[in-house]
């Protein structure tokens, strides 16, 4: 899919709530497909602009538990382990790799692990990502809401990597709160969680989802009115 392509299925999709995508897929057969654990939810909710949604594609990255002993013993020893850990342990993502619109799944074994921090979010945001999504942990959250960074965690941790988590493969099928997430699939995220489309379906999950959501609005507009509600921009 070339970039014009991505550009406008992520524009098919924006504005889109994760209800009315999931309805969207009920109505093509994919029941309870694709809808991520609900313990995996947004570090913060903008109930202005809405800047905590995600419309992006899979850009996957999948850790392991590790093994390996943790072999310093003094503060500075520790310090070098910590930098050789990062460089040849458990990099990435890898952020030249990052391509304008994807959403960063890491698959994090489930590990309560501080993956995300303020300063590696930020960085795959300036390279194109426009979220991060894992079933590990989040840290420097404060950091997080003040810049807001779309970043949707199972928890919200303390540690590092060094001495936790091995690197193992980028852009490979993982498994994200009990979801088959592959790369390029579409993922949708917002206050209600989040949810992964079959890239083969988007067009279509994406179309009918929209005629749920116009109803939806349609008759919340009335409803608006009748209690001489001011009209916002959900209706």
């Amino acid at each position: 899919m070339d970039i014009s392509q991505r550009q406008e299925l992520i524009e098919l999709y924006r504005g889109l709530r994760v209800t009315d995508v999931s309805d969207g897929m009920d109505r093509v057969l994919l029941h309870d497909r694709g809808l991520v654990d609900r313990d995996i939810r947004p570090i913060y909710r903008d109930l202005e602009g809405f800047s905590h949604r995600i419309y992006g594609f899979a850009h996957t990255v999948r850790f392991v538990p590790t093994n390996r002993p943790i072999t310093a013993r003094t503060p500075e020893e520790m310090e070098e382990f910590i930098r050789n850990w990062y460089r040849n342990i458990s990099p990435g993502p890898i952020r030249d790799d990052i391509q304008s619109g994807d959403v960063i799944v890491i698959d994090a074994a489930d590990l309560d692990v501080g993956f995300i921090g303020s300063n590696n979010c930020l960085s795959w945001l300036n390279a194109g990502a426009v979220g991060v999504v894992t079933n590990g942990g989040a840290r420097d959250t404060d950091e997080l809401i003040k810049q807001k960074c779309p970043v949707y965690s199972r928890y919200i941790s303390r540690t590092i990597r060094p001495g936790r988590l091995e690197y193992d493969r980028s852009n490979v099928p993982v498994n994200l709160g009990g979801v088959l997430v592959r790369p390029g699939d579409l993922v949708v995220a917002d206050g209600d969680g989040v949810i992964v489309v079959p890239i083969e379906q988007a067009r279509q999950v994406g179309e009918l989802a929209w005629k749920v959501a116009k109803g939806d609005k349609e008759t919340r507009r009335r409803l608006y009115e009748q209690r001489g509600l001011e009209l916002d921009s959900t209706v």
